[in-house]
């Protein structure tokens, strides 16, 4: 089950990072730590990847995907264990708290959170990711506007 999740998450990142599509991904560096990103329509998701993780599939429900990641030995990143939080605010500042899960399997960690949008909606998220051992916040600000199909 998890490791479906994990796969997709996975998969989903990099793919988005290359394609021009109505999500969104990026990510912040914070000298030892950067943090990765994407907001993605859940109809995105398989009927089954969203049902084996209790995850909502409709219109109008997106997903957050949070990592935390820092240079590893051999020069590559590494997921980091940690905490995230945060919130969304729509194009007239309504606030919502997104309720961030955290996956993990073997090495691999992500959060995720779901959230309502309207079609054509900017909204705004302010997220704080607090890695595990490294004594700071890392905060992130980014704004998407994600289109029903």
């Amino acid at each position: 089950m998890m490791s479906n999740l994990k796969h997709w998450l996975g998969t989903a990142l990099i793919c988005l990072l290359a394609l021009s599509t109505p999500a969104h991904a990026g990510s912040k560096n914070f000298g030892d730590y950067q943090v990765h990103y994407s907001v993605f329509p859940s109809t995105f998701l398989s009927a089954e990847v969203a049902q084996a993780n209790d995850l909502n599939r409709s219109k109008g429900i997106g997903i957050v995907n949070i990592a935390i990641m820092r240079e590893g030995e051999n020069g590559g990143l590494e997921p980091v264990p940690g905490q995230v939080e945060g919130k969304v605010l729509n194009d007239i500042q309504q606030t919502r708290f997104l309720p961030f899960r955290r996956i993990q399997e073997g090495d691999a960690v992500y959060f995720i959170a779901e959230y309502q949008y309207r079609s054509a909606e900017l909204m705004t998220f302010q997220i704080t990711a607090r890695p595990t051992g490294g004594g700071e916040d890392l905060p992130i600000r980014f704004a998407h506007t994600l289109f029903n199909d």
